[in-house]
């Protein structure tokens, strides 16, 4: 996962890409837990999906114009619509399904 801590990187990512958002803290123990899971999930289930952190304690105006007030948060957005968010308490399981279909619908129009 490839850090960011700008609004307009992310942005310009989400816009045209596949793009999966964990935003996470370093003093938040679940989040640095779920971040090498996650990372390995992206990269074995949805290959063409780019991988993005962004630490909240950093990048506060970044989460904040997110509406990230609670961690973890991921979100998963493709061509700039959002496809899955969840915080706080999730299953991967439950998160692998809800990007699954429109991954997959997302893959055969490229």
């Amino acid at each position: 996962m490839q850090t960011i801590t700008d609004c307009e990187t992310l942005e310009r990512l989400t816009a045209k890409h596949a793009v999966f958002i964990l935003f996470g803290g370093q003093h938040c123990g679940v989040c640095q837990t779920l971040k090498p899971q996650l990372s390995a999930m992206i990269e074995q289930r949805f290959p063409e999906m780019i991988g993005v952190y962004v630490e909240c304690e950093k990048s506060a105006y970044l989460c904040a114009q997110h509406s990230v007030f609670t961690l973890p948060v991921v979100k998963a957005y493709i061509d700039g619509m959002k496809v899955a968010e969840m915080a706080r308490s999730f299953s991967i399981k439950q998160l692998e399904q809800a990007i699954e279909r429109p991954y997959s619908m997302w893959q055969q129009q490229t």
